[in-house]
């Protein structure tokens, strides 16, 4: 069963084509006991079908433990979306880990943030204003944050 439906797929065929550069896509599951840990990888191989510029990699949690360490994931399933970081000359500096995760089956609204936040590590932009890039600056310590959502 697929989770895109043909007119989706042709919608967001359009949409990624926005992609500037290349965004891959970690995803960590576990096989056993592990709500919508199926789905949620078909899903993203749905997604990455429809774009070049879109890759997938699959570890399991506990098998590929010192990948799930680097990539910082301690729960699954779990998904990153890196890109790629250009110098200030426009040299590519290689794979960029943005710390974007989401956590769980990315469906409904949460699809929508997953397609947001692939355009926008494409283009390595936050999308903030100058004097938000300023104020944070100022941060001294790496944050954390979360954002839970529930279908309600």
């Amino acid at each position: 069963m697929a989770f895109i439906s043909a007119e989706q797929q042709q919608q967001l065929r359009t949409v990624l084509e926005e992609i500037s550069s290349p965004v891959k896509l970690v995803h960590f599951t576990q096989g056993l006991n592990v709500e919508h840990a199926r789905e949620t990888r078909e899903l993203l191989a749905e997604l990455c079908a429809l774009s070049e510029k879109l890759s997938l990699e699959i570890y399991n949690l506990q098998i590929d433990r010192e990948k799930a360490a680097a990539w910082k994931v301690e729960r699954a399933p779990s998904t990153a979306v890196a890109g790629r970081e250009e110098s200030k000359e426009g040299k590519d500096e290689g794979e960029k880990d943005f710390g974007i995760r989401f956590y769980g089956f990315p469906l409904g609204y949460e699809f929508s943030s997953l397609v947001e936040a692939i355009l926008s590590v494409s283009k390595g932009d936050s999308g903030l204003g100058p004097a938000s890039k300023e104020v944070l600056k100022k941060i001294t310590e790496p944050p954390h944050l979360e954002v839970f959502v529930t279908p309600t």
